[in-house]
């Protein structure tokens, strides 16, 4: 079964907002996986350098060539995330989703998964979904994203560089 906005709407996904449209406080203050898609007809457009932010003194920008080896024309799917509730329990898929969509936007981030999304020339017409699970459930469904998406399509999805694997197994 294809991994796009039905299948993800039938697993319990819900938002799917455009990023540029996106009310951060609609997103639901609790652990989860997210995932951005492409809007139906989008072609990219890749930036010669990247609206993320640096990370560490490191620039997130890519050459055209590398973004090119990483895109999946028939994949709806571009990133899959995940967002644990943190050590003190205030981290979850409204914190996580705010620090992505400003990492885009320049700013510094603790992190930079996904930061090839960055680099779409349109990437505030990306839509963006989430889940709701129990922190338990996280790592686990993330995982299994991952290798659905992989056995699909050989590989991860455009802006996942690491397969999320679950600890201990």
């Amino acid at each position: 079964m294809p991994i796009n906005k039905q299948s993800l709407r039938a697993d319990g996904f819900a938002g799917f907002r455009p990023l540029a449209r996106l009310e951060i406080t609609r997103v639901p203050q609790a652990p989860g996986i997210f995932a951005v898609l492409k809007p139906e007809g989008f072609e990219p457009r890749f930036l010669a350098k990247s609206t993320a932010g640096v990370f560490k003194k490191k620039d997130p920008s890519l050459r055209e060539a590398a973004l090119v080896a990483e895109w999946i024309d028939d994949a709806d799917v571009l990133y899959l995330g995940k967002a644990g509730p943190g050590s003190k329990g205030n981290r979850g898929l409204r914190r996580q989703i705010q620090e992505f969509v400003d990492f885009g936007r320049g700013k510094p981030p603790g992190h930079w998964d996904g930061r090839l999304i960055w680099h779409l020339a349109d990437s505030q017409s990306l839509v963006i979904a989430w889940k709701e699970l129990p922190a338990a459930e996280v790592n686990p469904a993330e995982a299994k994203y991952h290798a659905d998406f992989r056995e699909l399509y050989g590989r991860l999805p455009f802006a996942n560089l690491v397969q999320a694997r679950v600890k201990g197994a």
